[in-house]
């Protein structure tokens, strides 16, 4: 069955609203965090946790990292992505555009497509909008983004509009491949178009005008939170929510912060993705409702209070600051696992509160409230 979009509540104060995803996998609880798990892991933690502990309704994968490893042979082998990695939940997969774009040192962008060399080896590779959503049937996620062209920031007005005038040429090369083939593994894939455009209002807003006319089931805002100042990316998401249909979820890429996520949620975003969660938690950086902790910090040393007394995970009534230091400076692995753990958790249980509080019709003065208690450092 195609995926469907159920709005089930607006907040009176706010563009915020709450709703439901079905797909073939499952259904998704917006708003709604999504793990990035790039190469096939959510790194530090295992499909099990995220499932009973973090309680994720749908996690990432890339499509560029999963060519090259572990290739497209072994994942149609293996069924797919969902049976290769022991996932019964929806996945979505970024289709490489952004990390090409990282490539700027190694890749050439054309008319066709864009040729670039693997991080891994040096190999070269050619990307064309035909040839990423054939990657994605054999990956096989619930949703595949299309092919775009990230701009870089800053950039100048010319290098955007030409950067965009790509990006939905592609768009319609993606459209027109995925309609002359069918999914491998017996399930529906949903294309989600990329609104682009750099800060510029009336690039975004053409964008969000030719997104909106293709009649996708979702849309994505992406090339923000690359460098811009927050205002600038709240300004931008706002302006492209006001165009993109209500009615079909908005997936707004790479963001970010819980600070930004909120934000962007009171702007009518649905659907958010970062690595900032895991990658900061590696690093030792955790967030918690009363701020965010820097666990290598001298500070914690004879702190033996609870890692977050108002979390509602495993690990944050069970281990102490003074032990996930202890982790930390031993460079223990079992520091990355818990760290790790707890930061999905605040992620996951942040967007189900802001879900209650839409539902509650309290979203918007919570969410005042509560921003800057959450972006402290303690």
């Amino acid at each position: 069955m195609a995926l469907t979009f159920e709005l089930q509540h607006r907040d009176i104060h706010s563009k915020a609203r709450a709703g439901e995803i079905t797909t073939d996998h499952g259904t998704i609880q917006t708003p709604i965090f999504m793990p990035v798990g790039t190469v096939g892991s959510v790194k530090a933690i295992s499909q099990q946790d995220l499932k009973n502990d973090v309680e994720a309704q749908i996690i990432l994968g890339n499509t560029y990292h999963l060519y090259l490893r572990p290739g497209l042979e072994i994942l149609q082998a293996a069924g797919g992505l969902h049976r290769f990695i022991g996932w019964d939940r929806p996945i979505l997969t970024d289709s490489g555009g952004y990390q090409v774009y990282s490539l700027s040192g190694n890749r050439k962008i054309k008319e066709e497509g864009v040729v670039f060399q693997s991080h891994i080896d040096g190999s070269k590779h050619t990307f064309t909008p035909e040839r990423v959503m054939d990657i994605q049937r054999v990956i096989g996620a619930d949703i595949i983004m299309a092919f775009d062209e990230c701009p870089p920031y800053p950039c100048d007005y010319a290098y955007a509009k030409n950067s965009l005038r790509i990006t939905h040429q592609w768009l319609d090369r993606c459209f027109a491949q995925l309609n002359t083939t069918q999914p491998l593994y017996g399930y529906h894939q949903s294309l989600f178009p990329i609104v682009q455009g750099s800060t510029f209002s009336d690039l975004r807003k053409q964008s969000a005008e030719f997104i909106a006319s293709k009649g996708a089931e979702g849309n994505a805002i992406g090339g923000l939170s690359v460098g811009e100042p927050h205002e600038e990316m709240y300004r931008m998401t706002e302006e492209v929510c006001e165009i993109l249909p209500a009615d079909k979820p908005r997936y707004l890429m790479g963001v970010g912060t819980p600070a930004n996520i909120l934000e962007s949620i009171a702007l009518g975003v649905d659907m958010f993705d970062c690595v900032m969660p895991t990658r900061n938690a590696r690093n030792g950086q955790l967030f918690t409702w009363n701020g965010i902790l820097n666990m290598r910090n001298k500070k914690w040393e004879k702190d033996f209070s609870f890692l977050d007394e108002n979390g509602d995970s495993f690990v944050d009534t069970y281990y102490t600051k003074a032990y996930v230091r202890h982790l930390f400076v031993a460079e223990e692995l079992l520091a990355l696992q818990i760290a790790t753990a707890h930061n999905l958790n605040f992620y996951l249980r942040l967007v189900r509160e802001a879900r209650k509080q839409i539902i509650a019709g309290t979203f918007f003065d919570w969410k005042n409230k509560i921003t800057p208690q959450l972006m402290q450092r303690l």
